[in-house]
């Protein structure tokens, strides 16, 4: 989609994409009845978690009352068709045990296929945190655009977008916690800036004490005014080697300094033997 189109919300952008399918998808009376083993996933879904016990209740609706909107297909090249729109249908059918399920077949290309997948879902708002920064960064890569111009597009505030596109900044494991539910959205936005060990140190202290995001706040601050102290104190203890250095200069000795460490260096067996004579 051109850049051109970009800014105009995601109203307009769906509208282009409903036009795309009313011009390359065929009428309803073309509507097939597909075999489901012949039916791949969209390689492009943004969604990767799925409610068990609402894909059985929809499978349930689906083996009593039929399929009411017929799922969106393009035919494979190799083999079969590959999944446009209707993915939960298309679980939900499965876990049915159903053999066919109606289907339009599309002529569509993979660039469409791709942006209808990122933006259907993003509309219905069906995705997860993570799997919304992530379809929020497929776009950003899909059309080259600005935060500012994907927020444009999904009528958001820019805020909200740099704030989603910063969750790919977790560690694996604080993604995850994040998608189970066992950490809210506003602990992964405390754990960000932490590195991949603090961040799981803290997950199991949520977890653990069921920690409010305040009280996770407060957590990280009471242990980083702790660090604070003990670096402090190691700096108190550093020794003052005032005195000796400037002796040291007088007798041309050259040294170097640490905090509780001096190093002499000798370059013969004369300056070892005139040291000695200046320590007797």
């Amino acid at each position: 989609m051109a850049k051109e189109a970009l800014g105009r919300g995601l109203g307009a952008l769906l509208g282009e994409m409903s036009e795309a399918y009313d011009n390359e998808v065929p009428d309803r009376g073309d509507v097939l009845e597909i075999p489901l083993k012949q039916i791949r996933p969209n390689p492009y879904q943004p969604r990767k978690t799925f409610d068990e016990k609402s894909l059985q209740e929809l499978g349930e609706s689906i083996k009593r009352h039929g399929l009411l909107q017929p799922i969106v297909v393009v035919e494979d090249e190799v083999d079969g068709y590959i999944l446009v729109a209707g993915e939960r249908r298309l679980r939900a059918s499965k876990m049915a045990k159903l053999k066919t399920i109606k289907t339009i077949v599309a002529k569509i290309d993979a660039e469409q296929m791709r942006q209808h997948a990122l933006i259907e879902n993003i509309q219905r708002d069906e995705l997860n945190a993570i799997e919304l920064a992530d379809a929020y960064y497929e776009l950003i890569q899909v059309h080259q655009m600005t935060h500012d111009e994907l927020a444009a597009m999904v009528n958001k505030s820019r805020t909200h977008v740099t704030n989603a596109l910063r969750l790919l900044q977790l560690s694996k494991k604080a993604q995850k916690a994040l998608v189970e539910g066992k950490i809210s959205a506003g602990h992964a936005k405390v754990l960000v800036p932490l590195d991949e060990k603090e961040q799981t140190l803290m997950i199991n202290s949520i977890i653990g004490q069921k920690l409010s995001v305040r009280e996770l706040e407060s957590l990280l601050k009471s242990t980083r005014n702790m660090n604070k102290s003990e670096k402090t104190s190691v700096v108190s203890n550093t020794l003052d080697f005032t005195a000796l250095q400037e002796r040291l200069k007088a007798l041309n000795i050259k040294f170097t300094c640490k905090s509780d460490k001096i190093t002499l260096q000798f370059h013969s067996d004369d300056d070892i033997a005139a040291f000695l004579d200046e320590l007797s």
